[in-house]
């Protein structure tokens, strides 16, 4: 049986040390990888509620108005809810970037659809109706609005919208909000 000198025992502690230290940043690497998979898992079902709240709530909304019709006065009365619950949804989801809980591709995505429904007859005259009697309220979509639906809201300056004061004092215990990415 040889003996293994010091200095070779040296080297192969320092080889193992070496070793000990790659797989410790490799194991941190992959529970960073695994952190941020589940993260984007968590947005992902998040805005997946909200677009599944958007069909639902869309199946409330006489198709008419979806296809560019104007709706009669009763039946633009009787649909002022279901169009209330959709101005709603949409100022919503605006808030939701604005807090930055909504990835870039999902905003570019529902503004168009948003920018879209305002303009269908019935929707602009709901949402006309709706300005007119809310007062304030509804902020981030009057902002988006006026900057004709161009722009960011995560990069709004938060004073720049009307109600964001008022929204940030009531406490929203409607949904867990996740981070986004």
């Amino acid at each position: 049986m040889e003996c293994v000198s010091s200095d070779t025992m040296d080297q192969i502690l320092s080889v193992i040390g070496a070793a000990a230290s790659v797989a410790t940043a490799v194991g941190v690497f992959f529970a960073w990888f695994q952190l941020m998979s589940t993260k984007n898992q968590a947005i992902t079902d998040f805005e997946d509620d909200l677009a599944r709240e958007y069909r639902e709530l869309t199946q409330t909304i006489p198709v008419p108005a979806f296809l560019g019709k104007e709706l009669g006065d009763a039946d633009a009365a009787d649909a002022l809810p279901a169009f209330y619950r959709y101005v709603d949804l949409s100022n919503e989801q605006i808030f939701l970037r604005q807090q930055g809980r909504i990835r870039e591709e999902t905003w570019r995505n529902w503004v168009v659809g948003i920018k879209t429904n305002l303009a269908r007859p019935a929707f602009r005259a709901a949402w006309e109706q709706i300005k007119q009697e809310s007062d304030s309220d509804f902020g981030e979509l009057r902002k988006l609005e006026g900057d004709s639906f161009q722009g960011d809201p995560l990069r709004w300056d938060i004073k720049s919208v009307p109600s964001h004061n008022q929204r940030l004092q009531e406490p929203d215990n409607s949904r867990n909000l996740p981070a986004s990415a």
